[in-house]
């Protein structure tokens, strides 16, 4: 967005690297940043981003969606090999790191805010800024770390029994904890929601001392990136919208279960997908 275009108010801001992702077929846009900007507009938000990357990243999907950039030598760069014992990461190169500083005055009342890390990116004090927002946290970036090579292996949330208490939700994934469920049942207990993505077989929600796995329709996959951040953006949404936590997760596993017949950014929902969606959870 050009420095000189004034900057509108928004509903649902998001704050993160996007990041390009290296692929067999070139270098892609991702990163829940991206992924969760486009599913919020998809549901009728006005979108904010506040972000770093370097000039040449191919944001060139999220036309449309505002986007506060704070310009790095390089936008925060992954490349994701599929192996027998699952996925190997590499993170190439990290863009700026943020803070709440970077965050334009007007967006920092927005409804939603999002804080979506991928790389370390964002302070653990940044959550403690908001607290006129539903303030969602997918907190992956903050459960990874890399070695000299780039190498990327998960880690010990450090700080986020601060970070958890200042939260609204929190949405993450199987994967992000290592498969750790009573860590998860820990991080239930020091925060309002935790909604814990599992794949194919779909979410379980941790709630006012409760425990319930919701199912997806069963949908041909043929790519499964973005869907936990697409289901985030849905949950996140309507969650602000019903503050009915149940509701919310059922209408997110729907939609992030249509968004893996379709590959990468393509996979964001269209309008009639998330009609169905709405009907399927009000009948």
């Amino acid at each position: 967005m050009s420095e000189l275009t004034p900057l509108q108010p928004v509903d649902y801001l998001v704050i993160g690297h996007v990041a390009e992702d290296i692929t067999p077929n070139g270098v892609q846009l991702g990163g829940t940043v991206s992924y969760s900007a486009l599913t919020a507009r998809a549901l009728g938000m006005r979108v904010g981003i506040v972000t770093s990357s370097a000039k040449d990243a191919p944001l060139r999907a999220l036309d449309g969606i505002q986007i506060f950039n704070i310009p790095a030598e390089h936008s925060t760069t992954f490349q994701n090999v599929r192996t027998e014992t699952g996925r190997r990461q590499t993170l190439h190169h990290q863009a700026a790191l943020l803070s709440f500083n970077h965050i334009p005055q007007h967006w920092r009342n927005s409804p939603i805010v999002h804080l979506a890390p991928i790389a370390q990116e964002l302070e653990a004090s940044i959550s403690e800024k908001f607290p006129s927002s539903l303030l969602g946290i997918t907190p992956q970036g903050w459960m990874r770390k890399w070695n000299e090579n780039g190498q990327v292996a998960a880690c010990a949330w450090e700080n986020n029994e601060q970070i958890l208490g200042q939260a609204g939700a929190v949405v993450m994934s199987v994967e992000d904890v290592n498969r750790d469920l009573e860590l998860v049942e820990e991080m239930a207990h020091l925060t309002r929601v935790l909604c814990l993505t599992e794949g194919e077989a779909g979410a379980v929600l941790y709630w006012n001392g409760d425990r319930r796995r919701f199912r997806p329709t069963v949908m041909k996959e043929v790519d499964a990136t973005g869907a936990g951040d697409i289901f985030a953006a849905a949950f996140f949404v309507r969650y602000h919208k019903t503050r009915d936590p149940w509701e919310a997760t059922r209408f997110a596993t729907q939609l992030a279960a249509r968004s893996v017949m379709r590959v990468g950014l393509n996979g964001i929902p269209t309008s009639q997908e998330v009609e169905e969606c709405l009907m399927e959870v009000l009948l």
